[in-house]
């Protein structure tokens, strides 16, 4: 499933848009929505930010309407594409008008089979052009949700420089909260252990070896990208003090959640080490 907010500075009629909606019918006479209205996707809604509005809208997507999309928002295809491929690394590009930020984001792998991480990472893309803002994932993401549902503090979409920081800001507190989920797991299934040693725990064990494996791959390439954006100054915020601590604090947490998952992998190749030894024996 993919998911694509897009941020609209203005609308006409906006008394007829500002609650969420659950379908693009009311939207179909205004003009400045044609990006809405004509396309085929499904919009979970539509909600008003200031002088302006978040739309969301879903998947599937007919051949040709990303395609279409990046014309109309006057964007390189390859940006929309390149945010909905998996294996892409973090990252930042120009091209003519238009910025593109792609950040590593962990998620919930529901789909997994008890063979596969818990959580894995796939990239976020963020469009910032003259008119719109654009982020796309190829999943639902809780990071992006919270914007959408306002449950981020002095969220103004307006202000294109804190959107990006809050952005990386919130991706990090979801790393943060995914870490302490996955020691909290590894420290359950290690106090059951030390009353039995079975194969099931051993494969929940490398679940989490195999999560963490994502997040230490992730986290490095978004530590790289920050400073790379920092050393550049790509959102032109060195001179303004609020944003420049604000993106500090957020490479610091970022060199934090690193740390912490190198720790925990280093932890637990050492336990699984030991419970492999302790399986083996017990087969004999």
């Amino acid at each position: 499933m993919v998911v694509i907010f897009v941020y609209l500075p203005s609308l006409r009629n906006n008394d007829t848009v500002s609650m969420p909606i659950k379908s693009r019918q009311k939207m179909e006479d205004q003009e400045d929505d044609k990006l809405f209205s004509k396309a085929k996707w499904r919009i979970k809604g539509i909600r008003r930010f200031g002088a302006g509005y978040l739309g969301q809208c879903f998947s599937p997507f007919e051949h040709g309407e990303l395609d279409s999309l990046a014309k109309k928002l006057e964007i390189p295809l390859d940006f929309l594409t390149d945010s909905l491929d998996v294996d892409e690394r973090s990252r930042f590009e120009k091209e003519d008008d238009s910025t593109f930020i792609l950040v590593n984001s962990p998620i919930l792998n529901d789909e997994g089979k008890d063979s596969e991480a818990i959580y894995i990472t796939v990239p976020i893309g963020i469009i910032l052009t003259n008119g719109h803002i654009v982020t796309i994932c190829s999943d639902e993401n809780p990071v992006l949700d919270k914007f959408y549902e306002n449950k981020v503090k002095n969220f103004d979409p307006s202000d294109r420089n804190m959107f990006v920081l809050q952005i990386f800001e919130q991706n990090v507190y979801r790393f943060l909260e995914c870490l302490k989920k996955l020691n909290l797991k590894r420290n359950l299934i290690e106090q059951e252990l030390y009353h039995s040693s079975r194969s099931s725990e051993l494969q929940q064990l490398l679940r989490i070896e195999k999560s963490l494996v994502y997040f230490v791959s992730s986290l490095s390439t978004n530590e790289l990208l920050k400073m790379k954006i920092k050393r550049t100054d790509l959102l032109r915020i060195a001179n303004e003090e609020r944003y420049a601590d604000l993106f500090e604090d957020i490479i610091i947490d970022n060199s934090q959640a690193l740390e912490m998952s190198n720790v925990y992998t280093k932890q637990l190749q050492q336990l699984v080490d030991n419970i492999s030894v302790s399986v083996r024996i017990c087969n004999r």
